[in-house]
């Protein structure tokens, strides 16, 4: 059931579903999320069996703002601050200590919690009016099937889920790919996995270098569970390759294969079945992120078996979509080189 999320009435309605420990999904920034009441575990439940989602994968939690999300923290740590007081409302998820006895399904289990204030205009009216209605803070991974493609477009959700589930339509995001993620529980800021902000923005706000996942020791101990940082994910249905730009000249040089699609930056000679399975990638990294999941369903749709990408640029702007690739890609852990 798709409604109007600028409708007030929607938003009243879909606040009232929330309150009553049913699902919603809402729009965000930077993709569509299946939401429930963070503090009701067996709302919670809803999500994880709808999705197909592993219980001890945590969720991230949506806040309307930082007094919301001291609700949820045992407490919000100084870097934590300094990321919210930059990049909040917008696409940051900090990872803080959980409050004892709050939000344990959401987290996984685990003593921390992921915890974002989003910025989509959709969002915190149904946040606010949530509140309203007591619901502190709203669980919310994409609304999508796990381990699959995220949606951008509130069809993308209809499309996944029976036609019962209530879906606030935002229109289609802005960002296009999941928030970055930067876990505040430990001795040092780590970057679990990256969105449209680069590395160099979020070390500026957080005051201080942000280590690797690998640096344990550094980093007092192993990284928790965060979403959207297993090897596979974001997978549609065909098979995802990456080339440079030479080995995809080059793949294609002789004839396009069946059942391939192609999704590349480079004008290629060569042309896909009757020019339909070709699409060009922006050469800007935040414009190829907006459009990146919403062209993989595209392909998919169209019945594509394989969707061969040409590889995303080094540079750090285009962090966010290398790593979606790459793990959409993860049958085939390099990229191919000519």
């Amino acid at each position: 059931m798709v409604l109007d999320g600028h409708d007030p009435l929607a938003i009243a309605r879909a606040a009232q579903a929330l309150a009553d420990g049913e699902l919603v999904a809402l729009p965000t920034e930077t993709v569509y999320g299946l939401g429930a009441r963070a503090d009701d575990d067996a709302a919670v439940a809803k999500i994880f069996a709808a999705k197909g989602r592993p219980a001890d994968h945590p969720l991230i939690v949506h806040v309307l703002d930082a007094a919301d999300a001291a609700h949820f923290a045992a407490q919000l740590p100084p870097v934590a601050r300094r990321l919210m007081g930059t990049f909040w409302p917008g696409p940051l998820t900090v990872i803080v200590p959980r409050a004892a006895g709050v939000a344990a399904a959401a987290a996984g289990g685990q003593a921390s919690i992921g915890l974002r204030c989003p910025a989509h205009p959709v969002a915190r009216s149904l946040l606010a009016a949530a509140r309203s209605l007591g619901v502190r803070g709203v669980a919310a991974p994409s609304a999508n099937r796990f381990g699959r493609v995220s949606p951008t477009q509130a069809a993308h959700v209809a499309d996944e889920f029976e036609a019962d589930l209530l879906i606030l339509d935002g229109g289609a995001c802005e960002l296009g790919i999941e928030s970055s993620i930067v876990d505040c529980s430990r001795a040092r800021p780590v970057l679990l996995r990256p969105g449209v902000l680069t590395l160099a923005a979020l070390e500026a706000a957080a005051g201080e270098p942000l280590t690797s996942t690998e640096n344990e020791a550094a980093n007092d101990g192993p990284a928790p569970r965060a979403p959207g940082t297993l090897a596979a994910h974001y997978a549609p249905r065909a098979t995802v390759r990456l080339f440079d730009t030479a080995a995809l000249a080059d793949m294609l040089a002789k004839q396009w294969p069946p059942g391939v699609a192609v999704y590349s930056r480079t004008a290629l000679q060569a042309c896909g079945p009757d020019g339909t399975w070709q699409r060009r990638m922006p050469d800007d990294a935040r414009a190829a992120a907006q459009e990146l999941f919403a062209v993989l369903r595209e392909l998919d749709a169209a019945g594509a078996q394989q969707i061969w990408i040409e590889s995303a640029p080094q540079a750090a702007e285009w962090d966010g979509v290398r790593d979606r690739l790459s793990r959409a890609a993860a049958a085939f852990n390099e990229p191919v080189s000519g």
